[in-house]
């Protein structure tokens, strides 16, 4: 298997651990406020990163290598804290298909920073994913709706990002720093967002477990290599089967799912963004 292969099967994992991980998160969140709760997951992953990555990175670890990680992991938190204080006010599928859009934004994000022409694929692509999220917010964009699409943005500029600085720096560097500056911020504006409280039960552990050990630390370790080896739209692509996975997990463990309406936003979204992505009458390669 080649190296871009088994990146892109990789990346394929995340997809379906992010997924899965929404209806665990929207249930934790009964029991803990959104930012304590991200503290306490980039936390455990920036502890699990440190001990796994002691003394073996290969990549250069001056202070002007690790301010990408810091910028990345800005980024990164601005989309989880976004994310998560939406899930609390929206369902968990259609947080997961809102969050979506960045695949969409992606190629969109990268020809404004490359100063491209946007495709005429790209420009249809974003209309029809645009008329999805009318559909899906038919009967009101509630503010949680508005939060997870201020998510979308930051996880499409992150991903932009990575992309740009993945063959520079070490993946061991880049994952340490961008899980440590999001754990950074937790701490730093916890009292300043919310008044932090949690009620220890068994969902609210397992959702920290599993979100700060394998949808973080091995997650975004994962992306931070495979960026190196395949690109930023062939990521995006294959990030867009995370709503897919969020809506049947949701549908078979809780039995919530999408109205009529919403189910055709989700299929016109999903619709946009294969063809932002697949491109099927792009008469030039994309930067990215």
């Amino acid at each position: 298997m080649s190296r871009q292969r088994l990146a892109e099967v990789l990346l394929l994992w995340n997809t379906l651990v992010w997924g899965a991980t929404f209806v665990m998160v929207k249930s934790a969140l009964a029991s803990i406020s959104p930012v304590y709760f991200l503290a306490l997951r980039f936390t455990l992953a920036t502890l699990a990163l440190v001990v796994l990555f002691r003394g073996t990175g290969k990549g250069p670890r001056s202070w002007k290598s690790v301010g990408p990680g810091v910028l990345i992991g800005s980024l990164l938190f601005a989309g989880y804290l976004t994310q998560t204080l939406g899930l609390r006010l929206t369902s968990a599928p259609k947080s997961a298909f809102i969050t979506g859009l960045c695949s969409v934004l992606v190629p969109v994000l990268a020809a404004v920073v490359y100063r491209t022409r946007p495709q005429f694929a790209e420009v249809a692509g974003v209309l029809i994913a645009t008329a999805g999220m009318g559909l899906m917010t038919l009967h009101g964009i509630s503010r949680g709706d508005l939060l997870t699409l201020l998510c979308a943005v930051s996880y499409a500029a992150h991903i932009v990002t990575l992309g740009h600085y993945s063959g520079q720096i070490g993946f061991e560097l880049l994952a340490v720093t961008q899980i440590g500056t999001s754990a950074a911020w937790s701490w730093a504006l916890l009292w300043w967002v919310e008044k932090p409280y949690i009620e220890w039960r068994p969902a609210v552990v397992c959702a920290i477990l599993v979100t700060g050990l394998l949808a973080t630390a091995l997650a975004f370790t994962i992306q931070a290599w495979a960026q190196r080896y395949t690109n930023s739209t062939r990521t995006a692509l294959i990030f867009m089967l995370e709503p897919v996975t969020a809506w049947l997990t949701s549908y078979f463990l809780t039995g919530e799912g999408l109205s009529g309406p919403a189910a055709a936003g989700a299929g016109l979204i999903l619709g946009g963004v294969l063809l932002v992505e697949v491109k099927p009458w792009a008469s030039r390669p994309h930067p990215l």
